[in-house]
């Protein structure tokens, strides 16, 4: 019995670490990669990584909208002529791929400006499938958009398959922002993270 209490009393602790104060930020930034720049040169194409899909009524999720606007503001800045939005349909789910396609169209961007990849479910399979994508028209460059804990990994899977990666220049930076039910999702996302980093090894 005093053992289970010790457990809970340490599980109290850790859930209070967690949510409310910046240690998880912290290891979220910890995670990213330090790098945001392949060699000085410049991308030739955005891809946006598949990021939480769409919901049953069809909206995107917070962290596939965030994923899709960051893609958006970096072509809007002139980062590279082409943007690739990546995601898959899962069962009863309209497309995510399509959808930030759709929204990519209303925030102005030209079809001739997009490409998308929506057969795909893993990040090892986006990195197969867009370097086919990709290849006809010679790119080799690109800036992956992916969330901090899991773009490290993402950027090995890409440079497997023969891509120069670079990271977007965002996820490096420092966010001890965030409320207490933010940072459990981050650490949940973390902990996602943690699993998937064994399976890509």
């Amino acid at each position: 019995m005093p053992a289970l209490r010790r457990l809970g009393g340490i599980t109290l602790v850790l859930l209070f670490l967690a949510g409310f104060t910046p240690l998880v930020n912290l290891w979220a930034y910890w995670l990213a990669p330090s790098r945001s720049g392949a060699g000085g040169d410049s991308p030739e194409a955005i891809v946006v990584l598949g990021a939480g899909g769409v919901t049953a009524a069809g909206v995107l999720t917070d962290a596939s909208r965030r994923g899709t606007f960051e893609g958006i503001t970096l072509y809007r800045r002139g980062v590279a002529p082409l943007v690739v939005f990546s995601g898959s349909r899962t069962d009863g789910t309209p497309d995510e791929a399509a959808a930030r396609v759709a929204l990519a169209r209303d925030c102005g961007l030209p079809d001739s400006a997009i490409l998308a990849s929506s057969t795909s479910r893993t990040t090892r399979e986006e990195a197969v499938h867009i370097r086919a994508l990709l290849a006809a028209r010679g790119i080799n460059r690109v800036m992956l958009v992916a969330d901090a804990a899991g773009l490290a990994r993402a950027m090995r899977s890409f440079e497997r398959v023969g891509f120069t990666v670079i990271a977007d220049p965002s996820v490096g930076s420092l966010d001890l922002g965030g409320g207490p039910e933010h940072r459990l999702n981050l650490l949940r996302q973390i902990a996602i993270e943690s699993i998937a980093r064994v399976y890509y090894r």
